[in-house]
């Protein structure tokens, strides 16, 4: 594809920003893969602003978060947890199961056409690409057999019920 963007990044401001672009652009289903999601700042305003307003955009807007441990969610970020118990409709939590969690990469896809990626999640860096549909749809089968060996571990209520 011609206009597909491809740009590296290498520190902490560089991944957020480039977040923060793949937030902005158009799409329906956002899939992200993280260790514990502490990276995302998703305690922070501007940020769960952002995943709202994708949100808003649509009836039919989802976005798929997966995380090796989701007690920094749930403990640490009462914002993303208050946007869950206004969206659980929209927003699903996993957590994976023991035989996958070795796996060391990070990244979010927004449908089949554009991706952050960071592959070993304890570094910042990594790349972001807009329009690139055959690495993009490639992470989203990823994301899929990620998500096939993880299952439902946050709830928006207290109780978990």
């Amino acid at each position: 594809m011609d206009d597909a963007v491809y740009e590296r990044f290498d520190t902490n401001e560089a991944f957020q920003a480039a977040v923060d672009r793949l937030l902005a652009q158009p799409g329906r289903e956002l899939r992200i893969f993280d260790p514990d999601g502490a990276a995302l700042r998703l305690n922070d305003p501007a940020r769960v602003e952002h995943i709202e307003r994708f949100l808003q955009a649509s009836r039919t807007r989802r976005l798929y978060l997966v995380l090796h441990d989701p007690n920094h969610v749930q403990r640490q970020c009462p914002r993303m947890m208050s946007l869950l118990a206004r969206y659980a409709h929209a927003i699903q939590i996993n957590r994976t199961h023991e035989e996958i969690g070795e796996l060391q990469d990070a990244f979010l896809v927004l449908d089949s056409m554009h991706y952050v990626r960071r592959p070993v999640a304890a570094f910042f860096r990594g790349a972001i690409g807009l329009a690139d549909e055959n690495e993009a749809l490639a992470m989203r089968g990823r994301f899929s057999e990620i998500w096939s060996a993880s299952y439902p571990a946050v709830s928006s209520t207290t109780v978990g019920l």
